[in-house]
């Protein structure tokens, strides 16, 4: 396991966060998931929020302001991923962050995100040979120009989902408006919009994104109905369209998104589980992906809570792929169970790829190590109990690593 390069299908290294010299201990901790232990960063329909948590200013680090991760929340697996990252990354031998060491590692942390070379040397020693990022703050973002040539990049499309109005935005405030001016398209009309998210797709190979992303769970459900145009076009120049045309306007959208892909042979990403939870099960984007039989859906997270369903699903459909990212390290336990149900009920060995998930390269360290701990032991599992021989599982592992998303997003090898 730990011989084989990795190609990690989703991070969400940003150019303002991965690359800012100023990070402290806390900042690790508020900028990651163990930060969703003390907030969660995104609002829910009945919330309403002012920021996002994570993106707020970070204070200096003290003891008092680390404690409720380390003392409040320590048992949770976001927590102690990061723990074990930090301190194998910045310590001298110990296992947990404490009141006697929390000063050194803070200064060490200090000290590496100063120097340019510190997260290549992260992403060096976590064995990761290339990246696919969701910058979902510049969903035009060039992450290969911007990041480094061992980068790509995925557009997410939810603010085109949104895109009926002016200054309509998706929940992380991008507005469509604005990122198709930046490519020369002012649509005015429906009929004009429509033509410019083909130009938008045509131009993703020259900004190396490799796939389109479709996180929409965080705006609204994932019941991507059969489009309704004359009820989409009436939410078009609304400041504030009824809840059914919104939700028109985005089903045609995301629906006219996926032929395009599956005709361009464009993979599309899809957030599921957790999320929006009530709108976020697999089985309401079955409807989707059956009419797009042409398209690849990468469906993420293992849909948690609800992995089975998505199992059933890639049994039964046949353009779907599963990224493993987030799911052990949610929970390790519940990841076990289901990588040993995938293994045994995928139509076939190229269906599972993995990511990290993360801002920064500490916890993309702590990550990775993480995965091929967990699915190490799957595949051991596997092999004692005489299932499959140790050659199996050494293929199995090469192909969930790295083979399956080179081959699936097209890549250099």
């Amino acid at each position: 396991m730990d011989t084989i390069g990795i190609v990690d299908v989703h991070e969400h290294h940003i150019p303002e966060i991965l690359l800012a010299p100023e990070v402290n201990l806390l900042q690790l901790f508020q900028q990651s998931y163990a930060g969703w232990t003390q907030a969660r960063p995104y609002a829910l329909p009945s919330e309403r929020r002012e920021s996002d948590p994570m993106l707020e200013k970070a204070a200096t680090t003290t003891w008092e302001k680390l404690a409720p991760f380390l003392e409040k929340s320590g048992s949770n697996s976001f927590v102690r991923n990061l723990v074990r990252a930090v301190t194998e990354l910045h310590g001298e031998g110990e296992e947990t962050i404490t009141r006697e060491n929390w000063e050194r590692l803070d200064a060490s942390v200090r000290r590496q995100h100063q120097r340019a070379e510190w997260r290549h040397e992260v992403l060096r020693r976590a064995g990761i040979e290339r990246l696919i990022t969701d910058p979902y703050t510049d969903p035009l973002l060039d992450a290969q120009s911007t990041l480094g040539e061992n980068y790509h990049s995925v557009m997410r499309i939810n603010c085109f989902a949104c895109g009926w109005h002016p200054e309509s935005q998706d929940h992380n405030g991008n507005n469509a408006q604005t990122l198709l001016r930046r490519l020369g398209l002012a649509p005015s009309t429906f009929e004009e919009y429509l033509a410019a998210l083909e130009k938008l797709m045509d131009g993703m190979a020259q900004r190396h994104q490799v796939a389109l992303k479709n996180a929409l769970a965080y705006d609204r459900d994932v019941a991507f109905d059969e489009p309704d145009e004359k009820r989409a076009r009436r939410a078009w120049g609304q400041a504030a369209p009824t809840p059914s045309e919104r939700k028109a306007f985005s089903d045609l959208v995301v629906d006219r998104l996926c032929r395009l892909a599956g005709e361009r042979d464009l993979p599309i990403q899809m957030h599921l589980g957790t999320a929006i939870i009530r709108g976020s099960h697999p089985l309401k984007a079955a409807g989707l992906i059956e009419r797009h039989p042409r398209t690849r859906f990468l469906l993420m997270h293992l849909a948690y809570p609800w992995s089975r369903d998505l199992l059933g699903m890639a049994f039964v459909y046949r353009n779907i792929w599963l990224d493993l990212t987030w799911s052990w390290l949610l929970s390790p336990s519940h990841f076990k169970l289901a990588l040993h149900e995938a293994i045994e009920m995928l139509p076939d060995e190229s269906r599972m790829m993995i990511g990290g998930d993360n801002w920064h390269v500490e916890e993309t360290y702590g990550t990775m190590r993480l995965a091929r701990q967990w699915i190490g032991d799957v595949l051991e599992e596997k092999v004692a109990r005489g299932y499959f021989g140790v050659k199996d599982a050494q293929r199995l592992a090469r192909k969930i690593l790295r083979e399956n998303a080179i081959a699936f997003f097209n890549l250099p090898g």
